[in-house]
């Protein structure tokens, strides 16, 4: 697959990162990119628009700048500021690849093993990558379900890596749920923002972090089991959205945007809790599916918006999940499939009593 397309030489060390997917939300590379750029590292970063999800890291990050390049200008972009996230597809690296994507993965939505692994490793190897941390996400509705595929898989990975001269570590991540509280296009360039800027979940930053640090590993600049602080140090100082903008600037955004910029779909429908309990569960599928429905990716603004994850308390009457959506129609169309199938599952504390008589 390399053999057929462009490569691109940088003269020093490159670093990278890549997820399998699966999991919506995971919109890591939006906070990973300018953390290791803001560490003086070179991570020319190439993404994917959505495949099966409702948000590829490309298409969220269209929502802040330009994602289309020439090679030269990917190579221009990815020195000037130490980073870029940019799409893979009009670069041409890999097209054999991306026909293959286009006809098969899309319509029949599949990622067949064999074909992820050729994937990434051949984009990986067009933009010269040296190091390499690759994020799977692993539990109950992810495309890896159980941590025995996942270390078979993360054998796999590194295993071809070793042949192939890429540095590779896999981090096995949660991934039974969304990643932060926001899916789709605007509405988790919205969250990453507000991560670079200090605010945003916890669980984003956690993995985000968790991630980086690792490639921080890999480059010296931290001792083992201690990268996840210094990527933590260079994201609560600000030097990692700096970065950011500068990206974003590069790219031709406006670097001065700000999360309450970005605009989000202007229809809305709200899901609420049944009874008081906790959150059960946050079905991936479910909200994917939601999401999908109300336009994304293809309408920016559309989405779901998660009030609540896993382990949440919550009243009965308490908002759980809102969709947005640019057109009524879709609203209408996302809200009753959600109203089917509840990708929010409440329950309260008492169960069952036995016998149901006094």
């Amino acid at each position: 697959m390399v053999s057929t397309g462009v490569k691109v030489d940088f003269n020093r060390p490159v670093y990278d990162k890549h997820s399998i997917g699966g999991v919506p939300g995971n919109k890591v590379t939006l906070l990973i990119v300018p953390i290791i750029a803001a560490a003086g590292l070179l991570i020319p970063k190439t993404s994917s628009r959505a495949i099966t999800s409702p948000s590829g890291t490309a298409d969220t990050m269209e929502v802040l700048a330009d994602v289309e390049f020439t090679p030269n200008e990917f190579k221009e972009i990815a020195q000037k500021v130490g980073g870029c996230i940019i799409w893979g597809g009009k670069l041409g690296f890999s097209p054999a690849d991306d026909i293959i994507i286009s006809r098969v993965e899309h319509p029949l939505d599949i990622d067949p093993e064999s074909q992820m692994l050729a994937s990434i490793l051949s984009k990986k190897l067009a933009v010269g990558a040296d190091f390499l941390v690759i994020d799977i996400p692993t539990g109950k509705g992810a495309k890896v379900e159980t941590l025995d595929e996942a270390r078979d898989l993360s054998a796999k990975f590194t295993e071809l890596g070793r042949m192939l001269g890429i540095r590779i570590i896999c981090g096995v991540t949660y991934g039974s749920q969304p990643v932060g509280h926001a899916i789709g296009p605007a509405l988790e360039a919205k969250e990453a923002l507000e991560a670079l800027m200090g605010g945003g979940p916890h669980s984003l930053k956690e993995k985000s972090t968790a991630l980086a640090g690792i490639l921080l590993e890999m480059a010296g600049l931290a001792s083992r089991g201690n990268g996840k602080d210094v990527a933590d140090e260079l994201l609560n100082s600000g030097k990692a959205l700096q970065k950011m903008r500068e990206i974003i600037e590069a790219q031709g955004g406006d670097p001065n945007v700000k999360p309450e910029d970005l605009p989000i779909g202007e229809y809305k429908a709200t899901l609420y809790a049944p009874c008081d309990g906790y959150i059960a569960e946050v079905s991936n599928f479910a909200v994917s599916a939601v999401a999908k429905a109300a336009g994304a990716p293809t309408d920016k603004g559309a989405g779901v918006l998660l009030k609540g994850k896993r382990g949440y308390v919550v009243e009965k009457g308490d908002p759980i999940m809102e969709i947005y959506a640019e057109y009524e129609s879709k609203l209408e169309v996302a809200y009753n499939l959600a109203l089917k199938l509840q990708p929010v599952t409440v329950e309260g504390m008492l169960l069952h009593r036995f016998p149901d008589s006094i």
